[in-house]
C-alpha cells in the first residue's frame, strides 16, 4: 500500500544542513518539576530502598503534548526507620505538560496519586477507546486505571484482573514492570509483568552484616503472562505457554522480533541470574539464551541485569541490544540468523559504564545524526555511592565515548541515578531527557536538548486498526538516498520506565525521506512515500499519515 500527498503537521522552520553546537540545559526548576523521591525513611538500607522507582511517559489527555508520570516509594511499618513516618501516604506524582515548557502537577484531580510502594508504570490503550489508561507496578497490590476521557481515571483493579497474588514464594509480591503487546494475535492486548524477588525486611546476611542482603540470597518470584479476554478481564496465562519460572529475579522485560522471523518474542533481563531470551515458537516460548549469546557478559558471569535497550547501532538493519548492569554492561550485537556477538569492550561500552553501577538507558539519536547514542543513570547498589551519568556519542558504527560532560555540568556531577526516560517535551525535533534519583538529595533532573534539532529528523506515532495491538512491536524502515533505519515501535525498554511512545529518527543533513516502511505486528506491510520532514506524523494503519500537531 502507498500513500502520498499526505496531510502534514506544522513544521519547524527549515534547519541548516550543519550541525550546530548542542548542548544540554537543566530546566528542572523553570518548568515546574518538584518531584522528590523518597524510600520511606532517611537511611538506605534494604534493596527495596536501593532499586528506585519509574518514570512513564503517555499522553493521558490526549492533547498530543507528553505528560509524565512519576512513581514514589513511601513509609512502610515494619520495613521502613520509624523516623520515616514523615513520609506516610507519599504520594506518586502526574506532571501534564502546559505546552510552553512548565508542566501542571494534577495526580490527585486525575485520581491517579496512589499511595502504595510504586515502582513503574505501564501506558496503554488496553481497550481501544482512544485514550491510554495507566497499569501500576507496586511492591503490594497492583493498580490499574481506567482513561475516563474527560482527564481524570477510574480504578479498575479488581474487575481488570491485573492485581496480581499478595504474595510469591512465600512474600510480597513485588512487581517491577509490565510489557504489552498482542502475543496470540488476537486483536487485544496483552501484559507481561516481571517480578523481582522474595523481600524478607527481617533477613541480615551472615557473610556481610554491615551491608544490605545481595539479591542472590534471596528467593525469586515469577514473572506473569496475562492474556485479555474479550470482555476485557486478564487471565493468568504463564505456565500454559512456558515463561513460569518461580526463583527467576526479573528486573526489566523488553518485547521485540529479535530473531525477525515474523512473531515477538521476550528478553528478560534477571539480577545475578542468567538473563532469558524467551523464542517464540508458535506461541510457545522457549529460553535460548545462552546458545543466542545474550545469557551472561562478556566473561560467562550473570551479572545485576537491569533492562535490554534495543536498536540498530551499527546500521546493519539488524537491531542489537543494550544491557546494563552493575559490572560493565553488555552490548550484543545481531549477526542474524538469531544469534549475538558480545561487542562491550571494542565499543567502547565496557570502559565507559565500568565501575558506574548502570540502570535505566536508552540507545537514542541525541544529536539527529541518523545513528544511536547511549544515555545511561548510574549509581552504586549496595551503598549509597554516587556515580556520574553517561552520554555515549556514536561514530555510527557501533564505536562510542564520552561526550556527555561537553555538553552538560549534569554529566559532570555525581548523582544516583535509576529511573530514566527519553522524550521530546516540548515538540521540537530533538529528545530530551528526564532522570530520577534516590540519593538524599533526591529531585529529579529534566535536560532540556539544546541544539539537537538543526539536523533533519522525523517523528512517527503508530496506531494500529485495532489500536496498540497491532503497533506494538512493529519494524520501521526509513530510507533516505542511500541510508536505510531501522527502528522498533516500544518504548518499553528502560529500567522502571518508558520512553516517549512515539518513534524518533534523524536524519542528518538528509533533507526529504524517500520511503517509509511499516511490518505491522500483525504481518501487514505497507509503504508510505515522500514524507514531510522536521515534524511529527501519526501513521494509522491501513489509512494513511495524518497530523498530529497543528
Amino acid at each position: 500500500m502507498s500513500f502520498t500527498g499526505l496531510l502534514l503537521c506544522s513544521s519547524l522552520p527549515e534547519s541548516s544542513a550543519q550541525n550546530k553546537s548542542i548542548v544540554f540545559t537543566d530546566v528542572t526548576v523553570q518548568a515546574g518539576i518538584d518531584f522528590r523521591y523518597t524510600f520511606g525513611d532517611y537511611t538506605y538500607e534494604n534493596i527495596l530502598e536501593s532499586s528506585g522507582s519509574g518514570i512513564t511517559i503517555f499522553d493521558y489527555n490526549n492533547d498530543e503534548l507528553p505528560d509524565m508520570y512519576m512513581l514514589n516509594g513511601t513509609y512502610l511499618e515494619g520495613i521502613s526507620d520509624t523516623a520515616g513516618k514523615v513520609f506516610k501516604n507519599t504520594r506518586n506524582k502526574l506532571y501534564k505538560n502546559n505546552g510552553d515548557g512548565t508542566f501542571t502537577e494534577i495526580s490527585k484531580e486525575a485520581g491517579v496519586d496512589d499511595p502504595n510502594w510504586g515502582m513503574a508504570a505501564g501506558a496503554i490503550d488496553y481497550d481501544n477507546d482512544g485514550d491510554e489508561d495507566l497499569y501500576l507496578l507496586n511492591y503490594g497490590p497492583n493498580i490499574f486505571y481506567r482513561n475516563n476521557g474527560d482527564g481524570t481515571f477510574s480504578d479498575i483493579t479488581e474487575s481488570s484482573g491485573l492485581k496480581g497474588p499478595e504474595k510469591l514464594n512465600g512474600f510480597t509480591k513485588w512487581s517491577v514492570g509490565v510489557a504489552f503487546w498482542d502475543y496470540n494475535t488476537d486483536g487485544r492486548i496483552d501484559a507481561m509483568v516481571g517480578n523481582f524477588l522474595a523481600f524478607d525486611p527481617d533477613y541480615v546476611s551472615p557473610t556481610t552484616p554491615e551491608l544490605m542482603p545481595h539479591p542472590s540470597e534471596y528467593k525469586g518470584q515469577a514473572s506473569m503472562l496475562y492474556q485479555q479476554q474479550s470482555d476485557g478481564h486478564f487471565t493468568d496465562v504463564t505456565k500454559e505457554y512456558g515463561l513460569f519460572f518461580p526463583d527467576s529475579k526479573c528486573m526489566g522485560i523488553t518485547v521485540y522480533d529479535y530473531d525477525n522471523d515474523g512473531d515477538l518474542d521476550i528478553f528478560q533481563g534477571n539480577d545475578h541470574q542468567l538473563n532469558f531470551l524467551f523464542r517464540n515458537d508458535d506461541q510457545k516460548y522457549v529460553d535460548v539464551a545462552v546458545p543466542s549469546g545474550v545469557a551472561a557478559n562478556s566473561h560467562g558471569v550473570p551479572t545485576g541485569s537491569m533492562h535490554g535497550s534495543i536498536g540498530d547501532i551499527d546500521g546493519d538493519g539488524l537491531i542489537d541490544l543494550l544491557v546494563t548492569d552493575l559490572r560493565y554492561g553488555a552490548l550484543y550485537r545481531n549477526t542474524g540468523n538469531g544469534f549475538f556477538e558480545d561487542i562491550t569492550e571494542r565499543s567502547g561500552v565496557a570502559g565507559a559504564f565500568a565501575g558506574k553501577g548502570a540502570w535505566a538507558a536508552a540507545l537514542f539519536d541525541y544529536d539527529n545524526d541518523g545513528d544511536l547514542d547511549i544515555f545511561s543513570a548510574n549509581g552504586t547498589a549496595e551503598e549509597l555511592i554516587l556515580q556520574p551519568p553517561l552520554l555515549l556519542e556514536n561514530d555510527g558504527k557501533g564505536h562510542f565515548k564520552n561526550a556527555g560532560p561537553e555538553l552538560c555540568d549534569y554529566f559532570s556531577t555525581k548523582r544516583s541515578g535509576r529511573a530514566a526516560a527519553i522524550w521530546d517535551y516540548d515538540n521540537d525535533g530533538d529528545l530530551d531527557i528526564i532522570v530520577s534519583h534516590i540519593d538524599l538529595q533526591a529531585t529529579a533532573t529534566l535536560l532540556r536538548n539544546d541544539g539537537g534539532n538543526t539536523n533533519h529528523w522525523l517523528g512517527l506515532k503508530l496506531v494500529g486498526k485495532n489500536g496498540p495491538a497491532s503497533a506494538i512491536g512493529a519494524r520501521v524502515i526509513v530510507k533516505s538516498g542511500v541510508r536505510k533505519q531501522v527502528r522498533i515501535n516500544q518504548w518499553a525498554t528502560s529500567y522502571l520506565s518508558n520512553h516517549d511512545t512515539r518513534l524518533h529518527i534523524g536524519l542528518g543533513s538528509h533533507q526529504y525521506v524517500d520511503q517509509i516502511e511499516i511490518i505491522w505486528s500483525n504481518g501487514n506491510k505497507e509503504i508510505y512515500s515522500n514524507p514531510a520532514i522536521d515534524r511529527y506524523l501519526t501513521i494509522i494503519e491501513g489509512t494513511g499519515i495524518l497530523p498530529e500537531l497543528d
